[in-house]
């Protein structure tokens, strides 16, 4: 999320704002009765129940099942279960399709007034199979601003070397100290996916692309879309497709719904914040925190508002997660940088795409937004995707390292990053990248001054890259530990929180580099926990499960289960063990199993018997896979069956 000098889009002001004051209602109902998911920055189990007249357009619902519901596994059972609730609804509800996460999306059939809305809610609700019900709510790239010919701000690409104006990097004030990082470590072998507008052609950044993809799925006018109206999102002329190409985010009038903020000219934030991550050092232009990561465009951002939907199926298939329809992703990326959101809580179904990305071993780095300048200035704790747990939420600080007047804050904040003040002509006070100089399709390339959180965020993502690079075996909770515990104190001033302080690149790598695994002494914050829930089953093929991760990847610290193993150390190393017919596996009983025996293992699906240590309570239970169990306390996730073979994970 980048600001600048006049406001090109108040998207988030009318339909956003508006139609998350329903989704804090729906979601405070839709999990009441269910277990938290303990202490973090989400907070949607406690949002307050939500006004019926204050609502934006809501075309679409997503709904997730508990892990033993028939439709979790079957899609004749989705089917039939919205049937249902259409037939007592009066409404004309559709299957959409299953989400990445195993969340299925339904179609309203068109925006609907808020009171349909919510009888439809409550309907489906009513299924004791469902875990939640929210709105397909609607995701602005927030204060994105227009192209302004002329300005001082924009710098030809003519070959100049431009990195002496890059003082985000280097100012041994209010910089990242990214250059004596690059003494250990310069990213390569590691990829960046950017969720954003797409990416453009530059000869900064055209070396450091890996393929993406285009997740924007609202693109057919003529047949209203998804939400009923006259909507072309796309703007490229198609759907969902491999091409991540930013053709502009401008909108013509009437391309989008009346009550969607728009711009006549495009803003190219995808090829800011990329050139951010990972612009080449190639001795002209600018060069990014990571210049030998490589980038992978992530087109989620179009000229209207895009559902949340779109943005949960590319934060799965970023990190590797399978996504119907979608050819799978060959080069998973172990960063995954968000600089976009809206005013609103964490839903649970994003939260859940978070989680089984995290526990893929994606680290996901996130702007706090960019509502400082209201007359209440906003917590990023009230911001989605910065509320999310499990999340890098980073933000902005200013060339005199103060926080950034634009910048959100608070306590969902965990580090901050420069993010500029291009304020009364201060141009070179922003922070300069990659650009286009097409006011609305594509033209030649540039480069320009840019402020905003969307522009501290990449600086963490390009930084989580550098440390990946110089120490692979870091899991997601040890990045954001190690840039926490080595961060230096704000320089300037900071009201309202920014986190640990000031990230400190070179001190951070130089940590891990030297540390290996064991990355984070003296970390500021404790790795995420595990939850115990009757959980939604919101699971995809090839993911263990939706509940908050611990922190690690799944790729990480495979445990081998042994005699007297500690429950707890289980959850902290995320314990992933193979097993067979007949193995035991013996536990503390810490969470009131001390004995699981694996009664089977056979045609995609695992039986298993849970006992205590006497033998007197005994427990039997199966699930395929991809599912999740749960015994007393014991969570049991079937990751994957081989044959006879299958690996599960105990917390």
């Amino acid at each position: 999320m980048h600001t600048h000098r006049k406001s090109r889009r108040g998207r988030i002001l009318v339909a956003t704002a508006l139609g998350t004051t329903l989704l804090a209602g729906a979601v405070a109902t839709a999990m009441a009765g269910e277990d938290s998911p303990g202490s973090g920055k989400s907070a949607a189990s406690a949002l307050p129940k939500a006004a019926t007249t204050a609502i934006g357009p809501v075309s679409g619902l997503i709904v997730g099942y508990k892990s033993k519901a028939q439709e979790a596994h079957s899609e004749h059972a989705v089917r039939t279960g919205i049937s249902a609730a259409a037939a007592k609804t009066g409404e004309k509800l559709s299957y959409e399709r299953r989400l990445g996460t195993g969340a299925a999306l339904v179609s309203l059939g068109g925006v609907r007034p808020a009171k349909d809305v919510i009888k439809v809610m409550n309907q489906l609700r009513s299924d004791s199979d469902v875990a939640y019900v929210v709105p397909d709510s609607q995701v602005p790239t927030s204060d994105i601003e227009p192209r302004v010919e002329a300005d001082d701000d924009i710098l030809p690409s003519d070959g100049t070397d431009l990195t002496s104006k890059q003082w985000n990097l280097s100012d041994p004030k209010a910089g990242l100290d990214v250059p004596d990082a690059w003494r250990t470590s310069t990213g390569k072998g590691v990829t960046v996916a950017v969720l954003d507008t797409g990416i453009t052609k530059h000869s900064d950044l055209d070396a450091n692309i890996v393929p993406g993809f285009d997740f924007i799925s609202d693109h057919d006018p003529d047949k209203n879309g998804q939400n009923g109206q006259n909507k072309d999102n796309a703007n490229d002329g198609d759907g969902r497709d491999s091409d991540p190409s930013d053709p502009g985010d401008f909108a013509k009038e009437g391309q989008c719904p009346p009550d969607e903020a728009t711009s006549p000219e495009s803003s190219w934030h995808g090829t800011h914040v990329a050139g951010i991550v990972a612009a080449a050092d190639n001795g002209k232009g600018t060069v990014g925190v990571a210049p030998d990561a490589k980038v992978q465009p992530i087109r989620v951002l179009g000229s209207c508002i895009t559902p949340a939907s779109d943005i949960i199926d590319a934060i799965t298939w970023a990190s590797g997660g399978s996504v119907a329809g979608v050819p799978d992703n060959k080069t998973p990326a172990q960063v995954i940088n968000m600089s976009l959101g809206s005013e609103g809580p964490c839903t649970p179904p994003m939260q859940t795409a978070i989680d089984q990305a995290v526990r893929r071993g994606s680290t996901i780095v996130v702007a706090a937004g960019n509502q400082g300048t209201r007359p209440a200035p906003l917590d990023a704790g009230k911001f989605d995707f910065a509320s999310c747990d499990h999340v890098i939420t980073v933000a902005a600080t200013d060339r005199a390292g103060n926080k950034a007047f634009y910048s959100n804050f608070g306590h969902a904040v965990d580090i901050s990053a420069p993010g500029g003040d291009t304020r009364n002509g201060r141009f070179e006070d922003g922070i300069l990248s990659t650009m286009n100089s097409g006011k609305t399709v594509p033209a030649a390339e540039n480069f320009r001054f840019e402020q905003g959180t969307s522009q501290a965020a990449p600086e963490i993502s390009g930084l989580a890259a550098l440390m990946l690079s110089a120490n692979p075996q870091l899991t997601p909770a040890e990045i954001e530990s190690a840039i926490q515990a080595n961060a230096r104190p704000i320089p300037g001033t900071c009201a309202g929180g920014c986190g640990a302080g000031l990230a400190d690149a070179a001190k951070t790598v130089e940590a891990v580099a030297k540390s290996g695994s064991s990355a984070a002494t003296g970390s500021p914050s404790a790795p995420p926990s595990d939850s115990s829930s009757d959980s939604p089953s919101d699971s995809p093929s090839d993911s263990p499960s939706d509940s908050p991760s611990d922190g690690t990847g799944a790729g990480d610290g495979t445990g081998e289960a042994a005699t007297g193993t500690d429950l707890g150390a289980c959850r902290h190393n995320a314990c992933q063990v193979e097993v067979t017919t007949g193995d035991t596996i013996d536990l503390d009983g810490a969470a009131g199993v001390d004995e699981l025996r694996i009664d089977s293992v056979s045609d995609n699906t695992v039986a298993f018997t849970a006992s205590s240590g006497d033998g007197a309570q005994q427990s039997s239970d199966s699930q395929t896979a991809p599912g999740r169990s749960q015994i007393d306390d014991l969570v049991v996730d079937i990751i994957s069956v081989d044959g006879d073979r299958a690996v599960i994970r105990l917390s």
